[in-house]
């Protein structure tokens, strides 16, 4: 059994992964869901704890799967569902916007940044263009990672992106 020494849900959560991909029949795919993002208000310090908490609990997760021999065979994938805007509005916070981060993790993820830098001089209506649509990181862990045509699932038109 696998226990998690970082604080907070999501350690645990993670924790439970790890405990059952060491199982005899791992499932292909784990969903969790890390909430408390949607800062509208004092977003400072919310956010900060909130990233701490996402950062030790991906790297206890990553620690875990090493000791066990797995972190070659196991992809993390963290996004959002929503990106953030650019500008703090009245109550100290950020509205919801257009472009967010996808982070990778994994044996297999090469290292590094994907995409262009957001051009902070070219927005559209005051929110970031995204330089890299989500679903050409999905096409990716798709057909990269599962072995699998992405275009049955996504349509046409994504391109894979350099990361695994």
């Amino acid at each position: 059994l696998f226990r998690s020494a970082a604080a907070g849900r999501l350690a645990g959560d993670l924790a439970r992964v790890a405990e059952a991909l060491a199982g005899p029949r791992p499932a292909p795919a784990y969903h969790l869901t890390f909430g408390g993002f949607d800062t509208h208000a004092r977003q400072a310090q919310t956010h900060a704890a909130l990233l701490g908490e996402l950062g030790a609990a991906l790297h206890e997760f990553q620690t875990t799967l090493r000791r066990a021999g797995r972190a070659d065979s196991v992809l993390t994938m963290v996004y959002s569902e929503f990106g953030r805007q650019l500008a703090e509005n009245g109550t100290r916070g950020t509205d919801h916007g257009t472009a967010g981060p996808v982070f990778l993790l994994g044996g297999g993820v090469e290292a590094g940044l994907f995409g262009a830098a957001p051009d902070l001089d070219a927005l559209e209506a005051g929110q970031l263009r995204p330089t890299v649509d989500f679903r050409q990181v999905y096409a990716t862990v798709l057909e990269r990672w599962y072995g699998l045509a992405a275009r049955p699932v996504l349509g046409e038109g994504y391109d894979l992106v350099r990361c695994l």
